[in-house]
């Protein structure tokens, strides 16, 4: 799942028991910047189960993290693009 609009100072343990009221997480990543290593706000989450994995979306979609209003969906394949 792709999980946006976190706040800049949530850890990838504090997403991984965020998402583990709904079941098991296999993993759970914070994007990081490449130059700074800080947060670029947003981040993924695996879960085993789909059964999960969709509660877990369907409650913590708009719910508000650190006075921030997160989203959660589906993630996507990354597209490929050129590189210039």
């Amino acid at each position: 799942m792709y999980v946006s609009n976190l706040g800049f100072h949530t850890s990838e343990d504090d997403l991984r028991k965020l998402f583990e009221q709904f079941g098991q997480v296999s993993s759970a990543k914070i994007i990081t910047d490449r130059d700074t290593g800080k947060s670029r706000g947003f981040g993924f989450v695996e879960m085993d189960s789909e059964t999960e994995a969709n509660q877990a979306m369907s409650k913590l979609s708009g719910k508000e993290i650190e006075g921030r209003q997160i989203s959660v969906s589906l993630a996507r394949e990354k597209e490929n693009r050129d590189r210039r």
